[in-house]
């Protein structure tokens, strides 16, 4: 089954920085779904989503706001989240120590596992300013309530690694590292369960083939739909995540 998960009103905060709402949904309405008209409006739609719910989402995902890979019953979410990330350092084999790119690093947890369990140096990018802000609280309170070590860079230094995070567009990301005074190439461009949200998926592909560095990775996790779906299956699970065709997604539409 296709999945997809989906922030400027500041949530409360406790005095680590954290919500300390118990429940935020109940502040605000359910929006009915509407069809995006440009990739601009959607984009500043998903910013906005993130805007207002990541204070939510970490209070019941905890860290990591991507799926698990679970074994056992007993398996916990965290268990299954960062079992996950493990299963696609063994599938990549990405060498310890890398230069990592984190897109879609939503509050920045898999950004401090890999710098912290695998000695990376890892920059978390995510198009939400408050995400950004949670994931600097959550990664000085991971270093010990330490600032940024490196102050040029704002880096965090976390294990053997070091961990950093930028508000950025995943679709500007090519102009972005290519220009004085970000410039930087990657050992690996990380994506888990982000593309679903970027809408010129082409353009990810040639930025990352642009940031990598000579063999180096590209590691994806997503959600995709099933080849051979019964008209049945795409009727009552794609269609409902999908929505209504518009011609601007499918330009043979109409």
């Amino acid at each position: 089954m296709d999945h997809m998960n989906s922030a400027v009103d500041i949530i409360p905060t406790s005095s680590s920085g954290i919500s300390s709402t118990p429940d935020i949904g109940a502040r605000y309405e359910i929006p009915v779904p509407q069809d995006f008209t440009s990739f601009e409006t959607l984009k500043d739609r998903i910013r906005h989503h993130y805007e207002l719910c990541s204070d939510y989402y970490y209070s019941f995902w905890g860290e990591h706001i991507h799926h698990g890979y679970f074994l056992e019953p007993t398996d916990s979410k965290e268990t299954a989240q960062t079992r996950l990330i493990d299963l696609l350092l063994e599938r990549s084999n990405l060498p310890i120590g890398s230069n990592v790119l984190d897109v879609g690093c939503g509050v920045g947890g898999t950004t401090r596992y890999l710098a912290k369990n695998h000695g990376c140096r890892v920059t978390g990018l995510t198009i939400s300013g408050r995400q950004v802000e949670l994931a600097k609280t959550l990664t000085t309170r991971e270093a010990g309530g330490s600032a940024p070590q490196d102050y040029a860079s704002d880096l965090y230094c976390l294990g053997d690694g070091g961990a950093r995070f930028i508000e950025l567009d995943a679709e500007k990301m090519g102009a972005y590292f290519s220009t004085t005074p970000n410039n930087a190439t990657f050992d690996c461009v990380w994506i888990s369960e982000a593309m679903s949200h970027l809408p010129d998926k082409k353009l990810f592909f040639r930025n990352a083939s642009k940031l990598l560095n000579p063999g180096g990775k590209l590691v994806v996790a997503d959600w995709f739909k099933a080849e051979g779906l019964t008209s049945a299956q795409i009727e009552a699970d794609i269609k409902p995540i999908e929505g209504q065709p518009h011609p601007l997604r499918y330009p043979h539409v109409g």
